[in-house]
């Protein structure tokens, strides 16, 4: 293997986990009193960009076979579309799957969690690591089937959207999870909500399998940007809020 290789594979994962990563920094770097450990972040993250990976991969696999049809993640900007059942798997299964497992890795962390917005920043690593992973997946097939353009082009959508929806749905899921580990609060209903926004976003990532030939497509573009940004924006100020509320408790 030459240096011209090391340096490709040093640019797509730095492409693709370098904006999660500031992503985490920014949303931690909200909470003021008492933040999370580094190492325990880290852990929840590769969790999310590994262990969460291989399950989503291994269930949709199964429900694919289940469900008699080859499935393909058609639901991507610049993917081909194949037909309306790769519209309902998206929008259903892949929401589902994918939120269950990023959740697992907040659940299996849940010891560390003493703040109730512990659970949001603990589900906004396990939602980012994820996206890392997704990202150079899909970065990776965008460079080697349409070239250069293309890359860049997926590369700096999905940093603005995707991985902002990942982190973003699955700080929901954690903060459920904290309510119940605090609390004994079900956690179902914010599951069910971080499933509601992900099968939301792919749908509106996947308007241009209905409205193929028309306007429509560009416009749930910034649609998806938007509901991206503005997501992780809500996570964000909540962060903020918990963190400023426990403070003048404590005073």
């Amino acid at each position: 293997m030459n240096t011209y290789f090391w340096i490709k594979i040093a640019i797509l994962l730095s492409v693709a986990f370098i904006p999660p990563i500031l992503y985490l920094r920014w949303i931690r770097n909200a909470e003021r009193y008492g933040r999370d450990p580094w190492w325990v972040l880290a852990s929840i993250f590769l969790w999310g960009a590994v262990t969460a990976i291989a399950i989503s991969f291994i269930l949709e696999m199964l429900f694919m076979w289940a469900y008699g049809e080859y499935f393909k993640r058609t639901y991507e900007i610049l993917q081909r579309h194949e037909n309306l059942d790769t519209l309902i798997l998206a929008c259903v299964i892949a929401p589902f799957v994918e939120e269950g497992a990023k959740a697992l890795g907040v659940f299996s962390a849940r010891h560390h969690i003493i703040e109730i917005e512990d659970g949001l920043i603990f589900g906004a690593a396990a939602g980012l690591g994820f996206a890392a992973t997704e990202n150079l997946l899909y970065e990776y097939a965008a460079l080697s089937t349409y070239g250069i353009v293309a890359y860049i082009m997926l590369a700096i959508i999905r940093s603005v959207s995707s991985a902002l929806l990942h982190g973003s749905a699955t700080a929901v899921s954690g903060y459920g999870i904290a309510r119940k580990w605090l609390y004994k609060r079900s956690f179902i209903p914010f599951f069910l909500l971080a499933v509601l926004m992900h099968a939301s976003f792919n749908f509106i990532a996947s308007l241009s399998l209905i409205f193929e030939g028309t306007a429509i497509p560009l416009f749930g573009l910034i649609l998806a940007i938007v509901f991206g940004v503005s997501a992780i924006i809500v996570i964000r100020r909540k962060v903020e809020e918990l963190d400023y509320l426990r403070r003048t408790i404590k005073r």
